[in-house]
């Protein structure tokens, strides 16, 4: 299944919320803030992509 930015973002919540849970071993909490920390980028790109693309409509409805 392909990644989507809200599939990332719901992820991000969950791996927040088992990062909240004081019973994780440390070896977990590294991987999930790893997942946490990959799945940030890609919201990140996909948000930087997505105001791109705005931008480039709204220049060219000024031409």
């Amino acid at each position: 299944m392909k990644q989507t930015f809200e599939s990332a973002v719901t992820r991000i919540e969950e791996i927040s919320k088992l990062l909240e849970d004081k019973n994780i071993s440390l070896d977990d909490s590294i991987k999930l803030f790893e997942e946490g920390t990959r799945l940030s980028d890609y919201c990140s790109e996909c948000l930087k992509n997505a105001e791109q693309k705005i931008t480039e409509l709204k220049n060219k409805e000024t031409e």
